[in-house]
């Protein structure tokens, strides 16, 4: 029987990985599998060998504070690996962790085969780790096009398969009107998939639904939550006595609501293409400390924070970064934009045809699990 050990950082590497493994499972059933993952891999079945809330850490400072413990993470992970002795070892995105797990890997078994699947973001920052990663994966798995010629330049053998979340959007069927007044306009709020900056945005999401209560009384905000930070955003609500605001995890009414809203509020992050490609108009928050953010001002070579904004080379979806990113603003850009219909619209429109352009011609995870597919017979 072949072996596949899959190694993600985070609940959204977690997310991906599981709609790759989900095809893969439907074109061979006869596969072992071992992981680092968090809820959606358990879903079909495969095993985390530790909590992948062990290893998420947001920003440099995080990071560094948590230097000993991510390295102890990292060296239980490649022990773990090499005792598993799998054909394909499939590492997706948080390049920190999987990819300095699948340099280690490959060192110690150089005919463990080693497939990345989101590429890191070298046209952001850091390109130089290009020439690196040719010593150690044997396959990139690239979400946008334009990212080949980075991967090309140096001889990685890579394939384009899309983003996953670009695919055609499906209507859920499931009945919400037991929990959604029909007579309440939905605001979709995504305060990110770790604790870290789940932390760091509540505090500013609230005082901004504050805001909006003042002025409206027609709407109902749903946070969009993942089963790691449920808990923490459930009772962050209920301190603040906020009544018109439901959290939801299931990842089977997600796109629904999301779907159903008249606006949203994101984390800046891959969420935001997924709201683009339900056709919703929204605005990118993110907050980090100094340190990170300076660091971050220094290394990195794009102008935006969000992947519409960089392709288009101008501020289509507005971005509300740190100073900015704060109750008075958000609630201006909300209220700005929901009074200016004809403005939501061109932001959709400019999405849409955006999304249109980068969008692969299959699916991304039937792409990529027929890759993986390829390598445990090659």
């Amino acid at each position: 029987m072949k072996k596949i050990f899959i190694v993600t950082g985070e609940p959204s590497g977690d997310k991906l990985a599981t709609t790759v493994i989900s095809k893969l499972k439907k074109i061979n059933p006869n596969i072992e599998f071992s992981c680092v993952g968090g809820t959606h891999l358990s879903s079909l079945g495969i095993k985390s060998i530790f909590d992948l809330k062990e290893i998420t850490y947001l920003g440099f400072t995080s990071v560094l504070l948590n230097i000993f413990k991510i390295r102890v993470r990292i060296n239980k992970t490649v022990k773990e690996i090499i005792k598993f002795n799998p054909d394909v070892l499939f590492t997706v995105d948080s390049p920190d962790f999987t990819l300095r797990v699948a340099e280690r890997v490959k060192k110690i078994n150089n005919n463990i085969k080693t497939i990345h699947y989101v590429a890191p973001q070298v046209w952001i920052w850091r390109e130089g780790r290009v020439k690196k990663f040719k010593k150690f994966i044997d396959h990139m798995l690239l979400l946008f096009y334009f990212e080949k010629k980075y991967f090309d330049k140096e001889n990685i053998p890579n394939t384009f398969v899309g983003h996953p979340l670009l695919e055609p959007y499906k209507e859920s069927k499931i009945d919400l009107s037991s929990f959604i007044n029909k007579d309440k306009k939905i605001i979709s709020i995504f305060a990110g998939s770790r604790n870290s900056e789940t932390n760091v945005l509540l505090p500013i999401l609230c005082d901004f639904i504050k805001l909006m209560n003042k002025k409206f009384n027609d709407h109902i905000f749903i946070f969009q939550a993942t089963n790691e930070n449920r808990e923490l955003i459930i009772n962050f609500l209920k301190k603040n006595l906020l009544n018109n605001c439901q959290v939801i995890s299931d990842e089977n009414i997600k796109s629904q609501i999301l779907s159903n809203s008249v606006f949203a509020v994101a984390k800046s992050g891959t969420v935001s293409l997924e709201i683009c490609n339900a056709n919703i108009p929204s605005i990118i928050i993110y907050k980090t400390n100094m340190i990170n953010y300076w660091i971050m001002k220094f290394l990195v070579k794009v102008k935006f924070a969000n992947i519409v904004n960089i392709i288009n080379n101008k501020e289509v979806i507005p971005e509300l970064l740190q100073e900015e990113c704060n109750a008075i603003e958000i609630y201006n850009s909300v209220v700005y934009l929901l009074k200016n219909p004809h403005v939501m619209h061109k932001q959709i429109e400019i999405c849409k045809k955006t999304i249109n352009d980068i969008r692969s011609k299959t699916s991304s995870s039937s792409e990529a699990s027929s890759i993986l597919a390829k390598h445990l017979i090659s």
